[in-house]
């Protein structure tokens, strides 16, 4: 079983390899400037391309077979929110083997048997069938004690949440975001398949950067407005809600101005981000309050680091948040002087001092911080450094008396100055 992992392994990444070959062969022949790059980097990963039209159709049929049954009807509500608290202690017990089963299968100082590999495996196939079995249920459960919160705070129309909240917990695919080098800003946004390992990222990133001249990052989300959404596997029931309520935030959104030029520049793309974050944190507290006051968490509300944390290791004194704001506002700087190289090294230098700090970011660049800028919905700044359009948000957010008028008041916004017209 080692041996076989070891060698598809091997063989991803001799693939990546010749795909690269081919886009070098393909940059060097070809008159790039007669031609858009980021076309030449859609052939390079569409072969790696998250397939969604079969991710959709799967997901709905799911989801209408559960609908159709409405078996969290026949179950009162302390044991609904028991069967949802089950299925994430579930996802403990999984994630555990399979944390289990990569050290006895990669470990060189674990020097496991074949027999006890495949004793964990076991294990971990049978503790798998048994997640996914309560979790279908378990979703089923969430999304209704989500859209009967949401009918609460005023999502409704005639007792219906529309659209309605449906979402499924799977795999998501992996984001390719593409900046240029001279400025902070998405030019294209790519999902790929998930299963890429660190040096296969770094790989396709060097190569972008070194034929394209262009910044690139892959980076995982936490959830992805498809419908019905998806939500990444958690067993962290703050988190689970928060992102169930973002991603159906940008659904609902799809229907107003504001959503529908989601992609029109990068400022609509911050007050979509941005609005979706405030919202999806409010409304999942709600849930919390309405179904598991228990676990209600009410530093939640002020913002929480990026994922690369490492828990336990980074010091109380170390502050991420106005650290990296001071990083996007130095790099800001030297890009606008032209000073690209500098940035970069400055960028790398940081990269290490978070490291240092307990922070394992992978990678600092121009791509991160078109990527992580537009989540500016914390006070600060982070990463979006001194753009104003977060705060912007934030303020019609302070103003609005609950959550439902600020979303009427933002879902119809056509661009940031519509946004600054609404604040005077």
């Amino acid at each position: 079983m080692r041996n076989q992992a070891v060698l598809q392994k091997i063989g991803r990444r001799v693939k990546l390899f010749l795909v690269f070959c081919v886009l070098a062969f393909l940059i060097s022949a070809a008159d790039i400037a007669a031609g858009n790059p980021l076309d030449f980097i859609g052939n390079l990963v569409r072969w790696n391309e998250f397939d969604f039209v079969s991710w959709e159709l799967n997901a709905l049929f799911e989801r209408a077979s559960a609908a159709a049954l409405k078996l969290e009807k026949f179950i009162p509500d302390e044991k609904q929110s028991e069967i949802v608290l089950s299925y994430l202690d579930q996802v403990g017990v999984v994630e555990s083997l399979q944390e289990e089963l990569e050290i006895l299968s990669f470990d060189p100082a674990a020097a496991a048997s074949f027999q006890a590999q495949a004793e964990i495996y076991g294990k971990y196939q049978e503790e798998t069938e048994r997640m996914h079995r309560i979790g279908r249920l378990a979703e089923s459960i969430l999304q209704n004690q989500a859209e009967r919160s949401l009918l609460k705070m005023g999502f409704g129309l005639g007792g219906q949440v529309l659209p309605p909240l449906l979402f499924k917990v799977t795999d998501l695919p992996l984001n390719l975001i593409i900046s240029p080098r001279e400025e902070i800003r998405t030019l294209k946004s790519i999902s790929l398949k998930s299963g890429m390992d660190p040096l296969e990222k770094d790989a396709l990133e060097t190569s972008i950067y070194q034929n394209l001249s262009l910044s690139a990052l892959v980076e995982p989300v936490g959830g992805i407005g498809a419908y019905p959404t998806m939500v990444m596997r958690s067993r962290d029931i703050n988190w689970l809600t928060e992102i169930i309520s973002h991603e159906w935030i940008h659904n609902y959104l799809t229907f107003y101005p504001l959503g529908i030029r989601y992609f029109e520049n990068n400022q609509i793309r911050t007050i979509n981000e941005t609005t979706a974050n405030l919202s999806g944190k409010e409304i999942g507290q709600r849930i919390l309050i309405d179904y598991y006051p228990a676990y209600v968490r009410f530093d939640y509300l002020q913002g929480r680091d990026p994922s690369t944390v490492l828990p336990g290791i980074q010091e109380e004194k170390f502050d991420y948040r106005a650290q990296m704001r001071e990083t996007r506002i130095t790099v800001d700087y030297l890009l606008s002087k032209g000073h690209i190289v500098q940035a970069e090294a400055y960028m790398e230098a940081r990269r290490e001092f978070f490291w240092e700090n307990g922070y394992r970011l992978r990678k600092i660049n121009q791509a991160y911080f078109a990527f992580y800028g537009s989540y500016n919905d914390t006070p600060g700044g982070g990463a979006a450094g001194n753009d104003p359009v977060g705060p912007a948000v934030q303020e019609l957010r302070k103003r609005s008396q609950g959550l439902k008028v600020f979303i009427d008041q933002i879902k119809s916004v056509k661009s940031f100055d519509e946004l600054l017209i609404q604040l005077r």
